[in-house]
């Protein structure tokens, strides 16, 4: 009997707002944007399965999908805000995936 690996989402949020600097996660470092390092190293993760990005930022959404990840939907923008919480962020990204 093979035991089957079980099926392990990576969440990345990824918030298109920032009080420090504006559009953080699309700011080039090296010529690369920011979250394309945060993505680079949760693809080579050996346990997870499923990987997208959540995020309230057409842009965000657009570059996270030229590199390959999946994003199936647009975060509220009542769960991005400076205050947000992870676990509420994290919960509506596994309901909308269900």
């Amino acid at each position: 009997m093979t035991k089957k690996k079980p099926n392990i989402l990576g969440i990345i949020p990824a918030r298109g707002g920032s009080k420090g600097i504006k559009k953080k996660n699309l700011y080039k470092l090296i010529n690369k944007p920011l979250i394309e390092y945060t993505i680079n190293e949760a693809i080579k993760s050996k346990l997870i399965t499923d990987l997208i990005v959540s995020s309230d930022s057409h842009e965000i959404l657009k570059t996270s999908e030229s590199l390959g990840l999946k994003t199936p939907f647009i975060r509220p923008k009542y769960l991005s805000q400076d205050n947000t919480q992870s676990f509420p962020v994290i919960e509506h990204a596994l309901k909308n995936m269900q």
